[in-house]
């Protein structure tokens, strides 16, 4: 099924190419999710039916925000204006969230003030360097739909390390999926090389802020310098 202009999302995920990134992304996100507790996951901004990014939550909480309603959204809010203090969530997932906004990183920079100190941030991609971006390029030079549909940006790998550093992030690690093109076959799912790759999950860690002592210096008492006679060559009579 090719994109229209006129496509939902929704309907693009139902289509064979759609589901196949579903899968992949979902059993992805499993692995990713297996280590990560805390009381609260977020998930910010919908992507595909439902949840089914967050099945394999093992916080206590799981949360899906979105901009408007969906299915399976439980809470509505601005992207880049999250309704949590700051310090507040332990874990944050953003399925291709940088990819459909106006402000990219202003949404990231919002994450970064809600994550808690060693909070788990996740974020999905397509590679603007493989064939998924190369059909994109081509699609607006022949000014077709946008693809994946709602899709204005690529984000490469290298430029997402570039500003989750500026924010405060240590990168655990990034994993690729997908096939290098965009093709419906039934690869396995698996984790693959993040240039080789049609996709990838970058994962990081914001870094604790620690204060440093500074003892106050000692106050050194000047030295007094005290002048030596001069020796005398006069011989006294």
């Amino acid at each position: 099924m090719e994109p229209t202009a006129d496509m939902p999302m929704g309907d693009w995920f139902k289509s064979p190419l759609g589901l196949r990134v579903l899968r992949e992304e979902a059993a992805l996100a499993m692995l990713a999710l297996d280590n990560v507790f805390g009381f609260e996951l977020l998930q910010v901004g919908a992507y595909g039916p439902s949840n089914q990014l967050l099945q394999g939550a093992r916080t206590q909480h799981a949360t899906l925000l979105a901009p408007e309603i969906a299915p399976g959204v439980t809470l509505c809010a601005p992207l880049d204006a999250l309704p949590f203090k700051s310090d507040s969530i332990d874990a944050i997932l953003l399925p291709h969230t940088l990819e459909v906004v106006q402000d990219p990183y202003a949404v990231l920079r919002e994450a970064e003030r809600v994550l808690t100190g060693e909070g788990c941030l996740m974020i999905c991609g397509f590679n603007p360097f493989s064939g998924w971006g190369a059909r994109r390029v081509f699609g607006r030079y022949f000014r077709r739909p946008a693809f994946p549909p709602g899709t204005q940006r690529m984000l490469s790998e290298r430029r997402l390390r570039d500003w989750v550093a500026l924010l405060g992030f240590d990168v655990d690690s990034v994993s690729g999926y997908l096939g290098f093109l965009p093709l419906t076959g039934g690869a396995e799912v698996r984790p693959r090389r993040a240039l080789t790759s049609g996709g990838y999950l970058l994962k990081a860690r914001k870094r604790v802020s620690t204060l440093t002592l500074i003892r106050p210096r000692r106050r050194v008492r000047p030295r007094v310098l005290v002048g030596a006679a001069e020796p005398t060559h006069k011989v006294r009579p």
